[in-house]
């Protein structure tokens, strides 16, 4: 059913993923030789991977939700958006550490570092419902 509570929590891991466009991961001064703080901000609009992995998870969670009738491909599908997150968090880390530099030093955390956290946070919490579903389905399946 979609009012499930793990439906809400997959669309809150949703909100988190899309959510990282419009908020900055990190800001400091702008750097004229670095290509991904030229202009003062570190988000996901410096590199084509870090789109693809976090569009990839909010839209991978958006189609969990309308799983709802296979619990186990939909715990599938969310186990791919958590994984998806990972990987954005892996390749952002690995951008920002490899290409940055010297400016690494002086950065400030924005809000998006932490919305990713949120996700997982979210994506774990709505597997361990949907997996807390499916067995109250296979018992009440073995009781008629």
């Amino acid at each position: 059913m979609i009012q499930r509570i793990q439906s809400i929590f997959l669309l809150l891991a949703a909100g988190a993923s899309f959510g990282l466009f419009g908020l900055p991961l990190a800001t400091g001064a702008e750097a004229e030789q670095n290509v991904l703080l030229a202009d003062g901000v570190f988000n996901l609009n410096d590199h084509i991977g870090l789109i693809i992995a976090f569009a990839g998870a909010g839209a991978l969670a958006l189609i969990a939700i309308l799983l709802f009738k296979n619990r186990s491909l939909q715990m599938k599908i969310a186990l791919f958006s958590l994984l998806f997150i990972l990987g954005g968090i892996g390749f952002g880390a690995y951008l920002l550490f490899s290409q940055a530099g010297e400016a690494v030093n002086n950065l400030n955390i924005g809000i998006g570092t932490f919305m990713p956290l949120l996700g997982i946070i979210l994506t774990v919490l709505a597997n361990r419902f949907i997996k807390k579903d499916e067995k109250l389905v296979r018992s009440m399946d073995r009781l008629r």
